[in-house]
């Protein structure tokens, strides 16, 4: 059942990161400017992240297999109408169902990990799955390029929504999970108003806040640069054609598969993993920094390679929300996280949409500027999650 689960996370990993193939044919094709790039490319995230909460709420009550085949369909009507998108309007609100459909795509592999896991194996077996979901990124690498130079940038778009079709029709054969019927001390199901209370009260625990702060600043920066930046820096830089563009995402991607396994099974366990989450942090951090002053194309990719594998880290996250919450509110403790996360990337690539823009309009270079801004973002969030109060040690019910 996970893998087929990883299907639509594959899926999601796709349409999150299409901006860095998609950005240079769409400017071509509606003349965007980088505003309205960074608009295009939040949209999806901005719609996935503000879901969260409802996700959360639907898989805890209603189980994994209703909650994921009633919304993945949406990601598919986004798909075609961004083929069929006439102009740069259609298209943000194409991206918005998009991200609406793919909302608990991530969410339902780290509850079903969760609850069918040993929590001592809850690390290993996220970065195995992130490693796995990762995959779809590589369909946005090369063989996007490719399908966008031998066709149209709206090919690209039927492509994804062919595969997403396969997808779901995967999940709706071999996902049975029944949903909950009962709490665990047999009392009746709890209603709807006492899930968005209960959803509400995990920002009334302290620890929240810190767990927040970080977490919507370390994936952010990794999508925004992988899923937004990263190919028009290499054109404009570098002169880099779409397919050039499009391998190099395709080496990341690959980097992308391989580091979230390495640091699942380096977890140092609840005593340390704090510092090294901070730590990692700040290491991302310098890195942007070195990207946002590189001028040769070799180094340029070869900082965006060792930001995708210092990325790793960011599985050990989710091991540290699931060591901070009680089992029975997991679904909502991940669903605020991953809420954290994609508002986070929304915010970030809207943002440095702006940013690219007033630097332009400065007489600065818009890449290094951007770049400056990521890393003074993550060094800032590294602080508050090292300052802000820490989890208690037997978790506390929300």
């Amino acid at each position: 059942m996970l893998l087929a689960l990883i299907a639509a996370f594959n899926m999601s990993q796709a349409f999150r990161t299409l901006g860095a193939i998609m950005a240079p044919p769409l400017q071509a094709a509606f003349g965007l400017t980088p505003r309205q790039l960074g608009l295009f490319s939040g949209a999806y995230h901005f719609a996935f992240g503000a879901m969260q909460l409802f996700m959360g709420i639907g898989i805890d009550l209603f189980g994994i297999r209703r909650t994921l085949l009633a919304t993945f369909p949406l990601a598919l009507v986004g798909a075609v109408l961004s083929a069929l998108a006439p102009g740069a309007t259609p298209l943000v609100l194409a991206q918005v169902l998009i991200g609406l459909g793919c909302a608990p795509t991530f969410l339902v592999c780290t509850v079903f990990i969760a609850r069918h896991f040993a929590p001592q194996r809850f690390a290993a077996i996220s970065g195995m799955t992130i490693a796995l979901g990762s995959l779809g990124m590589l369909l946005t690498g090369t063989p996007l390029a490719w399908t966008i130079e031998q066709g149209s940038w709206r090919a690209g778009f039927w492509m994804l929504a062919v595969l997403g079709l396969l997808a779901w029709l995967w999940i709706w054969r071999a996902v049975h999970e029944p949903a909950p019927s009962r709490t665990a001390a047999g009392s009746e199901r709890e209603t709807v108003g006492q899930a968005l209370r209960r959803f509400g009260a995990l920002f009334a625990l302290p620890h929240t806040w810190g767990i927040v702060v970080l977490g919507s600043t370390t994936y952010a920066a990794l999508i925004t640069l992988r899923g937004l930046w990263m190919g028009p820096m290499l054109v404009d830089r570098h002169g880099f054609s779409l397919v050039q563009s499009g391998n190099a995402a395709l080496a990341l991607s690959l980097i992308l598969i391989v580091a979230p396994v390495v640091f699942g099974r380096r977890d140092p366990g609840p005593a340390t993993r704090r510092r090294w989450l901070t730590g990692w942090a700040l290491v991302l951090a310098g890195l942007f920094c070195l990207l946002a002053f590189a001028r040769w194309a070799w180094l340029d990719v070869g900082c965006m390679m060792a930001i995708g594998l210092a990325s790793g880290f960011i599985v050990l996250q989710y091991a540290d929300v699931r060591n901070a919450y009680p089992a029975s509110i997991t679904g909502r403790a991940m669903a605020a996280f991953t809420m954290a996360m994609f508002m986070g990337v929304a915010v970030m690539q809207w943002a440095t949409g702006l940013i690219a823009t007033a630097a332009s309009h400065a007489g600065l270079e818009p890449y290094a500027t951007v770049m400056l801004c990521i890393a003074a973002w993550l060094a800032l969030s590294a602080l508050g999650f090292a300052l802000l109060p820490q989890p208690p040690k037997v978790p506390v019910a929300a």
